[in-house]
């Protein structure tokens, strides 16, 4: 980057921070620290919201995933908006009416110690790991730019977002959302507006938009029905999307702590609903354009000259391997495939013939087994390197074509949605830590005043956010080799998302099932998710990851039903 980029960058990362600092002025007790003392209006609820779901692995992974899959993406979140109606209808009052610090407290009170317990420690495995991952992200963007070791980086990284969480807290996540998602807003546009203006004189937008589609990349409604039935291991199309999809959403947004936190610092039922609705209207669009932009990336690519791999850390080190003659080799075959393609392109965007339509499809399809070939030799190049480009595919053409000043900027977008969501996961897995386990199953001090115990617990939190950033940097050092990494990180809450609403279920509508009934399911519950994982892993069933959110509700709902009558008859259970 040039200096002018590392000054945008610099004065972009430090006014946030300094302005979350300023606002996140709070009183030291638990429920400013956490909660912002229950103030926030609705508009803030659904910045925060949006950018605790919104990290840097959505404005950083999901171009790369539209450029390599296409846009069927955007059906995984097609069960949002249902989610948040019944979210709003059901989870909202409750929470707010018994007043609870995290989502667990009220299935103490529904259930028993245990259940709350259990649940909690799901969440904050599930969340700690994918925290890491998110600390991974943007480590790669200074790896890549800087030349530098990733384990390093996530040091650095990660070292930078546990001072500014561990300093502000709730308040200071919210308020600097606010900035975040404006400054974000602005720079996917400006991204977006370039891609189409670097076109060749006479492509214009809707141009782009139809050899996109040619070549396989708009496919933003797919069934996954096939002449041979439904295809259950197909992760994105429109019947997984708005089943598993609302599963997923509700387990996330009804009993992730990262969520109901956000949500929960509302002064009210109204502000936390209002804020809710208005993101599940938001959200889908949303992601849509961020998918699109991968698209007409792809496009941009079929008139100019791309990367046989996009990740150039990796292919410099690769390049002093004896490997480096093979590599050469495929690297001018790409460059070949790429200058029949761009003439391709150009004489489809003009007259559009069906013939032509064929042979740019072929074509991209040509160049996608070349880049496999180019990905596997760089394998055994380097084996322990990370030989997938998805995450690369978006920030190379900042780094590559973007004008002075404009690459800072937008790099600096990429932090501020890491920081975000980062700041709001550290900030919850604190909470759960320091309201389900420290203070429920830990002594209080005895012959101290009520504000002597604020203060000290306040400082508690504190010690609880360090404990859990050095974790989820330890974590990032293990998240190398992961491909995409918005596809890891909703596997890897899959695995738990559908358990912990399974248990929620059945504290909402199934009065009758005690606690002991629904803690036994949840674990048989879960271990039947890892199985269909790990079934699924090794093809010996066909099951889309989405799909899991399902198999752990149904399995936990309909096991204690099976359960509560054989167990003992108690009073209180």
């Amino acid at each position: 980057m040039s200096r002018i980029d590392w000054i945008v960058l610099a004065i972009t990362l430090l006014a946030i921070i300094a302005y979350g600092l300023y606002k996140s002025r709070t009183e030291k007790n638990l429920e400013g620290y956490f909660l912002s003392n229950r103030s926030m209006p609705w508009y803030i609820v659904l910045l925060s919201v949006m950018g605790t779901q919104a990290s840097a692995i959505t404005f950083l992974s999901a171009p790369g995933q539209a450029f390599t899959d296409g846009m069927r993406f955007v059906q995984y979140y097609f069960g949002l908006p249902l989610a948040m109606v019944v979210i709003c209808i059901t989870f909202v009052p409750l929470f707010n009416k018994v007043k609870v610090f995290t989502a667990y407290e009220f299935l103490e009170q529904r259930f028993d110690l245990k259940t709350r317990t259990f649940t909690s420690f799901l969440f904050l495995l599930s969340r700690g790991l994918s925290t890491g991952i998110s600390i991974y992200a943007p480590s790669i963007i200074l790896s890549s730019l800087m030349g530098w070791d990733i384990f390093w980086t996530n040091i650095v990284m990660g070292g930078l977002l546990i001072i500014y969480t561990v300093s502000g807290g709730a308040r200071a996540v919210a308020y600097t959302q606010q900035l975040q998602l404006l400054i974000i807003f602005i720079g996917m546009f400006i991204a977006g507006y370039l891609i189409v203006h670097y076109l060749p004189e006479g492509v214009g937008f809707t141009d782009a938009l139809k050899v996109s589609g040619a070549s396989g990349k708009l496919n933003v409604i797919t069934t996954g029905v096939s002449e041979k039935g439904f295809d259950w291991k197909d992760r994105y199309n429109l019947i997984s999307g708005v089943i598993g999809g609302f599963f997923l959403a509700l387990s996330y947004f009804g009993t992730d702590q990262s969520q109901v936190g956000r949500y929960l610092t509302a002064k009210s039922n109204r502000e936390s609903r209002i804020g809710l609705l208005m993101n599940g209207l938001v959200k889908v669009p949303m992601q849509f354009l961020i998918l699109l932009i991968g698209a007409l990336l792809f496009t941009f690519y079929q008139f100019n000259d791309a990367p046989v791999f996009f990740n150039n850390a990796v292919k410099e080190k690769a390049m002093a391997t004896p490997y480096r003659d093979t590599l050469f080799r495929i690297e001018q075959k790409f460059n070949r495939q790429q200058a029949r393609q761009h003439e391709i392109g150009k004489k489809y965007a003009v007259a559009e013939t069906a013939g032509d339509k064929e042979s740019l499809a072929a074509g991209a399809t040509a160049l996608s087994a070349t880049q496999a070939e180019y990905r596997s030799v760089l394998k055994k190049a380097l084996p322990s390197s990370d030989t997938s480009d998805t995450n690369y595919i978006f920030l190379r053409f900042v780094v590559d074509f973007l004008p002075k000043g404009l690459v800072g900027l937008l790099i600096a977008i990429i932090f501020l949605a890491a920081w975000g969501s980062i700041a709001a996961a550290l900030n919850s897995l604190a909470s759960c830590t320091v309201i389900d386990f420290h203070l429920r199953l830990g002594r209080r001090a005895k012959d101290i005043t009520h504000e002597e115990q604020c203060i000290k617990e306040y400082k508690v939190s504190k010690y609880y956010t360090l404990a859990w950033g050095i974790f989820c940097v330890i974590t990032a050092e293990f998240a190398t080799g992961m491909g995409s990494l918005i596809e890891a990180v909703n596997v890897l809450g899959s695995l738990f998302y559908g358990v912990i609403l399974g248990i929620f279920l059945v504290a909402f509508y199934l009065k009758r099932i005690g606690g002991t009934a629904v803690f036994i399911s949840a674990i048989l519950g879960e271990l039947i998710v890892i199985a269909f994982f790990f079934l699924d892993r090794y093809n010996i069933i066909g099951l889309g990851f989405l799909w899991l959110n399902v198999v752990g509700a149904v399995a936990v709902v309909l096991l204690a039903l099976l359960i509560q009558p054989i167990l003992p008859s108690r009073k209180k259970d």
